[in-house]
């Protein structure tokens, strides 16, 4: 069964959907990859609200208001070895902070004793981050400090930097 509910945020509307292990997807209507559901296409579909909707409605809540959350809703994080350990990084991106596709990259090859790790391969992952806003996708930004690619589109990035660090607006190079 997946449950999925939606949420109305400063930046459009959100359809969040769980299983019974975590949240397995978080995405803006209309954005690139919208409703995704990798592994559950044969799965029937409620529009109810189980406990682990409910924290996460309560964490866009939280995070909507400007403060940080100070917890993780139960995730369900569905993809490749590989999605799933480029997720895992951005997770540990603290709030109000940003990390380049090449760090997450250098990142796994340290971790897999490798010379190196493709940039674009972990910008592949990151763009196919199904918990959107949750697990922090928009904290990942070019080497040059440019604000590339975001499912949601870049003018949400920008607004989801900007209720973290509401200064940042000024320091984001010109597109």
């Amino acid at each position: 069964m997946i449950y999925r509910t939606y949420y109305l945020s400063p930046l459009g509307r959100i359809l969040l959907a769980a299983d019974d292990i975590g949240l397995i997807g978080v995405w803006f209507e209309g954005q690139k990859y919208f409703g995704e559901f990798p592994g559950h296409m044969n799965y029937i579909f409620e529009e109810k609200e189980n406990h682990i909707l409910k924290d996460a409605l309560r964490w866009l809540d939280i995070y909507f208001s400007g403060q940080k959350p100070d917890f993780l809703p139960k995730l369900h994080l569905i993809g490749t070895d590989f999605q799933r350990e480029v997720w895992d990084i951005l997770l540990e991106i603290p709030y109000g902070q940003t990390v380049t596709y090449s760090e997450i990259a250098r990142k796994i090859a340290d971790k897999r004793g490798l010379k190196t790790m493709s940039a674009q391969a972990v910008g592949g992952a990151v763009g196919h981050n199904r918990v959107s806003v949750i697990v922090p996708c928009h904290r990942v930004i070019g080497l040059d400090g440019s604000l590339t690619g975001y499912a949601g589109g870049i003018e949400r990035k920008i607004r989801l930097l900007n209720i973290e660090q509401p200064d940042l607006i000024r320091t984001i190079p010109k597109f």
